[in-house]
């Protein structure tokens, strides 16, 4: 069949923005309990609400949100033992007991002062232990901790004194308790520390003692083997690799340039687990890409799967659980039988996926950019079965910069970055200087650089595919969230290459996301930025908001009016100053939504508007459908 020659960006395309909010079921936080396996999924149609989730059924019904919100990212919401689930609902913040064909029932008290995450059960002793982030004492920032509770509700503090804790951990015989923990200023990916510590039969904490860790090295996700020997994951070598601490002494046991591990934005990750005590069954990113394999007597050996991005990953002696997803394959749950090889899919997160000649796979490369350094990205080109290029006409790029900013852009099929490919543009995914998954070194490159080393590899990346002849150098576009909203406010105000961009809650002022921020990121910008002694002075070279008579492009910015993480404080600043400088700018705002918009309505109304900002200021035609959309200060 021959294809229609259009417009680029005006193709039609069955990857609607409908489709992308219902056809993206969220999967994440997977449990298994003996042969049982449980895991979260969330509900766009139910105001993105998250359920717990097994093979034998939903064990939350509305309205419970199995989420947690200790460090305002949560994780770590729920665990199972011995059939029973243990979970934090986010509407009162409590814990509460299910099972199979029974209603939840609350554990602890209803005053919404304490959050819980990262649950193990100490059934002998008839407890949880958890992470606890208790906001009844007043005060900037709440205290952490981690604590007992037990079946009855009440609780006990076990270790105390530092800002943060994760994966509390306990020996396979119960007499051990190994934790994480980490102080302001850094961040737990900048260093943190693996302690552990004898529990006696009253379930009280006695010689605690660091294990490894320190302000220079980043410790991640203590597990016990099943004949109690603790291990943990450790950037020491300049990459997060496996260690086995034994007899007090620390091993190595697959020295590899290779990420093993990740940064803990959330609770409750796992890209390891053990199939017996010798039979490690892991995931590592190598050039940004996921493997599964197995490590047997200091060999690895990879485990053939059809992923590119392994998310999270359980293991027991005969199964390992995991969610993986690729470029043509959508994140998905799948179980695998690691005596017979075979692979069973439980859940999609994208149950029908569009057909393939819609379907834009990414090439990974790298680029040079600014000071000799090598940048990384997903180029995306426009694919569409119905349409091409018109002749002579090269597409318009959007180039994305992640969230984290300490994140990583993978290569599994999104339906968000689809919708853009099959309608004629292109898209540029970069990892970016400070991005995990290529070592320590490459993630501080964004040490005292954000907003500088970020904005350059994607001003870089988009010259690169100019300089190839593959995109339109009159329509360079960029856009991000978070993290990545600073990223294209700072490339729209010092670079003078795109076009235009979209700004999803994004940071514009930095001295203002100091002042609101909570408190699991009130120093990252010590890190990411200056210390306290140089802040003044950088902070304004660097925040948008001082630099405003820069910016003569045009702009839309979205903001959740519930966002506790970037303020809408910091978008309506960005606002204000453009519709001062009589410059064209669009402003979206959504109720009840946070940091990311869960709700379907939120994702239908902010890809069609985006859609149609950038269509009307490069004059393209919008295809009828689509709702109007008001741009202050752009020409008729």
């Amino acid at each position: 069949m021959t294809r229609q020659q259009a417009p680029c960006g005006a193709w039609t395309s069955p990857i609607t923005a409908a489709v992308v909010a219902a056809g993206a079921t969220p999967l994440a936080s997977l449990v298994l309990d003996g042969a049982s396996l449980y895991w979260l999924e969330g509900r766009a149609s139910e105001a993105g609400r998250s359920t717990l989730v097994g093979t034998a059924g939903e064990l939350t019904p509305a309205p419970f949100n199995v989420r947690s919100k200790v460090h305002e990212y949560g994780g770590g919401a729920y665990t199972v033992a011995d059939g029973v689930a243990w979970f934090s609902h986010q509407l009162d913040g409590r814990l509460y007991r299910v099972e199979a064909g029974a209603a939840p029932a609350a554990v602890t008290a209803g005053n919404n002062q304490q959050r819980y995450a990262d649950f193990l059960v100490d059934a002998p002793r008839r407890r949880l232990v958890t992470v606890r982030e208790d906001h009844s004492k007043g005060g900037h920032y709440p205290e952490n901790t981690i604590a007992a509770i037990a079946f009855d509700g009440s609780e006990t503090v076990l270790v105390d004194g530092n800002d943060f804790y994760a994966a509390p951990r306990l020996s396979p015989d119960g007499r051990q308790l190994a934790w994480l923990c980490w102080d302001h200023p850094r961040m737990p990916w900048e260093g943190s520390e693996l302690w552990l510590a004898d529990v006696l039969e009253d379930g009280s904490l006695v010689n605690g003692r660091l294990v490894a860790g320190g302000p220079n090295e980043s410790i991640c996700q203590p597990e016990w083997s099943p004949g109690g020997v603790l291990h943990f994951v450790s950037d020491r070598s300049g990459w997060w690799n496996l260690y086995r601490y034994d007899h007090g002494l620390v091993h190595p046991l697959c020295p590899k340039e290779a990420e093993f591990g990740g940064p803990q934005w959330n609770f409750g990750g796992s890209l390891y687990g053990f199939a017996s005590s010798d039979d490690i069954v892991c995931a590592y990113v190598e050039g940004g890409v996921s493997k599964l394999a197995r490590l047997r007597g200091g060999v690895l050996t990879d485990v053939p799967t059809p992923y590119e991005e392994i998310r999270e990953l359980r293991v027991n002696a005969h199964t390992v659980a995991l969610l993986g997803g690729a470029p043509t394959l959508a994140l998905e749950l799948a179980r695998i039988d690691l005596d017979a090889g075979t692979r069973e899919v439980l859940a999609r997160s994208i149950p029908q996926l569009p057909p393939g000649g819609y379907l834009s796979v990414p090439q990974s490369i790298s680029y040079p950019s600014a000071n000799g350094r090598t940048a990384y990205a997903f180029h995306y080109p426009p694919t569409n079965a119905d349409f091409a290029t018109r002749d002579g006409e090269l597409p318009p790029l959007i180039v994305i910069g992640h969230g984290g900013p300490t994140g990583m852009a993978a290569s599994t099929l999104k339906l968000s970055t689809q919708f853009w490919t099959s309608r004629g543009f292109a898209v540029l995914d970069v990892n970016y200087g400070g991005s995990t998954g290529f070592g320590r070194a490459y993630r501080d490159l964004l040490k005292g650089q954000w907003g500088v080393v970020d904005v350059e590899d994607c001003v870089a990346g988009a010259r690169h595919l100019v300089e190839q002849g593959l995109v339109d150098p009159e329509r360079l576009l960029v856009r991000g969230s978070s993290a990545g909203g600073l990223t294209t406010l700072c490339a729209l105000a010092f670079h003078d290459v795109f076009k235009a961009g979209a700004c999803y809650y994004g940071v514009s002022d930095l001295a203002g996301l100091d002042a609101d921020s909570h408190k699991f990121e009130s120093h990252y910008n010590q890190y990411l930025i200056a210390p306290p002694e140089r802040a003044e002075q950088v902070y304004r070279e660097r925040s948008p908001i001082h630099h405003t008579d820069k910016l003569n492009r045009p702009m839309i910015f979205f903001q959740g009016l519930d966002d506790m993480v970037v303020p809408p404080s910091q978008s309506e600043a960005m606002v204000e100053a453009l519709r001062g400088r009589k410059l064209p700018v669009a402003y979206i705002t959504l109720e009840g939504e946070g940091h990311g918009f869960r709700k379907a309505e939120s994702v239908v109304r902010t890809l069609e508007a985006e859609l149609v900002f950038y269509l009307r200021v490069f004059g393209i035609p919008v295809p009828a459908g689509l709702p109007p959309l008001e741009i202050e200060n752009l020409p008729a």
